[in-house]
């Protein structure tokens, strides 16, 4: 049984993971931390988890105890991590981060769009950005994997296998993106209230959203050249989700590809991967159909005689966007059945 650690437990991330952990055959959840909350028991702050989490309680972040893990998870706001991740992996624990701290590989890139200095740079060379379906083998030997976040994952996920055979012109993408209201966070804003974000969608954070810069970077290594896209997310009126509709203009010597060859691109692709799923020509993927589970479907349309190619990409922003993918990042590095405590349907209606 591997022994599990989780630090900023009381976030949506936090609680996603301790929900899916209860379902790991082979992890166990022995440390949970939150400076504000330490001493309450787990049951007392999530009742739906009161049969499984009895006497575990939250603790103040310490090194030592949670360096008596083999894996420990950070659910936490930016910069946490920078602070923790070191003393971890000397101690031999593994890390996955749920955060951005390690997701963008320039530290200065990192220190532009999230405001602060990159308080662990020396670490940036050996993070490991954790798309399984891109870097499974890094993954595997990593000691520290940076969890994707949740647009860009369904973004590059709905793009990679176009940017890998160059079909695609490399400028001119656009991701037009919509979110659940839980993406924002458990802490109270605002613009998360019942009455601001209900009945009512809008984008937000139009041309500078600290996930561009993620998004423009896996894209970039999966066409081996500079990518240009748009990026506009949207909020909408639902607790769970991601919805992504990409467009692309396939090259001029690609055109003549016909609507069964590009189905059967993405077919192969994803052939082997067990958290992707590439549905019929034209259908229409619903975030409800992903709510819960850790799963990315994917569609692709094409408007007749249209250079066009339209990709829509659906994943529920907490699983497949968050705590699933953490989890089945931390099977590949333990030697885990990926897809261990994941096998699940998403949740009608």
């Amino acid at each position: 049984m591997v022994d599990i650690g989780i630090v900023g437990g009381t976030g949506y991330t936090g609680v996603e993971l301790l929900r899916l952990l209860v379902m790991h055959p082979d992890a166990q959840v022995k440390v949970i931390t939150s400076r504000s909350d330490a001493g309450t028991p787990v049951a007392d702050m999530f009742p739906s988890l009161r049969d499984h989490y009895q006497g575990l309680c939250f603790s103040e972040p310490e090194v030592d105890t949670l360096a008596s893990c083999d894996l420990v998870f950070f659910a936490t706001p930016h910069g946490v991590a920078h602070a923790l991740a070191a003393d971890l992996l000397e101690a031999g624990t593994r890390v996955v981060d749920l955060s951005a701290d390690f997701r963008l590989q320039d530290a200065d890139e990192w220190a532009r769009w999230y405001g602060q200095p990159h308080g662990a740079p020396q670490l940036l060379p050996e993070a490991v950005y954790g798309l399984p379906e891109v870097a499974r083998d890094k993954i595997r030997s990593s000691r520290l994997v940076a969890v994707p976040g949740c647009y860009p994952t369904a973004v590059q996920l709905g793009l990679i296998p176009l940017l890998e055979k160059s079909l695609i012109q490399t400028s001119g993408i656009i991701a037009d993106c919509k979110s659940g209201v839980s993406g924002a966070g458990r802490g109270a804003k605002v613009g998360s209230l019942y009455c601001e974000s209900s009945e009512s969608m809008k984008a937000y954070s139009v041309g500078k959203h600290r996930h561009h810069p993620e998004i423009t970077q896996g894209l970039t290594q999966a066409a081996q050249q500079q990518v240009g896209i748009t990026f506009v997310p949207h909020l909408t009126p639902m607790i769970r989700g991601i919805h992504a509709t990409l467009y692309v203009r396939l090259k001029p010597e690609h055109q003549q590809m016909s609507d069964a060859e590009l189905q059967q691109l993405f077919e192969q692709r994803y052939a082997k991967e067990p958290c992707v799923d590439v549905m019929p020509w034209e259908s229409c993927p619903e975030t409800r159909s992903v709510k819960g589970a850790n799963v990315c479907r994917l569609a692709l349309h094409r408007p007749e005689g249209s250079d066009l190619l339209i990709v829509l990409a659906v994943i529920d922003n907490l699983v497949k966007g968050a705590s699933g993918q953490a989890i089945q990042n931390m099977n590949i590095m333990l030697g885990l059945d990926e897809s261990s405590g994941l096998k699940f349907a998403g949740l009608l209606p």
